[in-house]
């Protein structure tokens, strides 16, 4: 099972030297172009583009990142809900097509109802989710191609829908989900091809997995498993808890957001619960900026070694997660150092695992 790492794209590059939130506060292209090229260079196979009410357009900024780019792909966070379903097909399939298949879609239905007001959406959290549930349904119709065909829900009336552009990926489209709440789940399962978490303890994370597996199950389909994480390496392990600390107090000084770092989201609240419970969980899981922050986003941090660190994802990887989203405090220079000491680390050993795990089938298979 091949591991895919995925990092994470902004416009503009931040004016703190602890960064938490990394897109929004306007556009600068060089920036763009030299960041999405770091992680291109350092092995990375896609970069998140992320959403917010007020920030640049995912699928434009994606265009034009994958104008300074050969190979990287796009995962495109995107609200369901602001556009008609078979126009953001068509868009999706327009944009995968001129960047020679490079285009993901990672569906996030909403976590805050202020955030979305601002773009004026006033349906409530389940509201939402039922919402992404004929959103996605519409969407994967109309990149699938075919006859017309009709559809009638509650927030989605169509009829004669077709499209004349497609995905040029063999298989469309990839979704990748995310949400914590119950009826996430009951909506990710159905459509995602990659059910995404945030870092929580590997146990917690097994627990989730589980249960992926289990709601999936019932609708014949088996998605990959993301987790998230803010790996902080230092040649030591003394120098990354120092380093760590460094970025906790001036996160801790940073002044609050507008929304007030009040976690509506299910995926925020369980952050925080495990932050209440201890600091650090299994051997390097660091919660206190999740804490200092109300957890809002990818908060939870890997604290230590390339090498510690690299273990620390590998014992993820054996419970079943093949796609990891890492980003750093200080984006830039953290996504050219985890190529140089974290990515080819996991991928020689996950390489050499399936390789192990090959050679029993093959030596079967020459016996016969």
């Amino acid at each position: 099972m091949p591991v895919e790492f995925i990092g994470m794209i902004g416009v503009k590059p931040s004016e703190d030297n602890a960064a938490v939130h990394i897109i929004g506060g306007g556009i600068s292209r060089d920036y763009l172009c030299d960041f999405t090229r770091a992680h291109e260079q350092a092995g990375f196979d896609q970069v998140l583009v992320g959403y917010t009410s007020a920030a640049a357009d995912g699928l434009h900024v994606a265009q034009a990142a994958a104008a300074c780019t050969e190979r990287i792909k796009f995962l495109i966070a995107h609200r369901p809900g602001f556009v008609q379903p078979t126009l953001a097909a068509r868009k999706f399939a327009t944009l995968d097509y001129f960047t020679g298949g490079r285009v993901s879609v990672h569906v996030i239905s909403g976590g805050h109802d202020t955030e979305q007001r601002r773009d004026g959406d006033w349906a409530d959290h389940d509201a939402r989710y039922r919402r992404t549930d004929e959103y996605l349904t519409v969407m994967r119709r109309t990149l699938a191609g075919g006859e017309p065909f009709d559809f009638h829900g509650e927030f989605y009336n169509v009829e004669g829908a077709n499209a004349d552009v497609w995905p040029v990926q063999h298989g469309g489209i990839p979704i990748y989900f995310g949400g914590a709440s119950d009826i996430a789940f009951e909506t990710g399962v159905k459509h995602c091809d990659v059910y995404m978490m945030w870092g929580e303890p590997r146990a917690s994370i097994a627990r989730t997995i589980e249960r992926v597996r289990e709601m999936a199950a019932r609708h014949n389909r088996s998605p990959r498993l993301s987790v998230s994480f803010r790996p902080i390496l230092a040649a030591t392990e003394e120098a990354a808890w120092e380093k760590a600390e460094r970025y906790l107090a001036k996160v801790s000084t940073l002044s609050k957001q507008p929304l007030d770092f009040r976690p509506q989201s299910r995926g925020s609240q369980r952050l925080l619960e495990w932050a209440a419970q201890g600091d650090i969980h299994d051997e390097r899981l660091w919660m206190p900026i999740a804490a200092a922050t109300g957890a809002a986003g990818n908060t939870s941090a890997l604290v230590g070694t390339p090498d510690q660190v690299a273990e620390a994802l590998l014992a993820y990887y054996d419970l079943g997660v093949s796609t990891i989203l890492i980003r750093g405090f200080e984006p830039l220079p953290d996504a050219a150092d985890y190529g140089r000491e974290l990515i080819p680390t996991v991928k020689a050993e996950v390489a050499k695992r399936d390789a192990a795990a090959e050679q029993p089938a093959r030596q079967t298979a020459a016996a016969r």
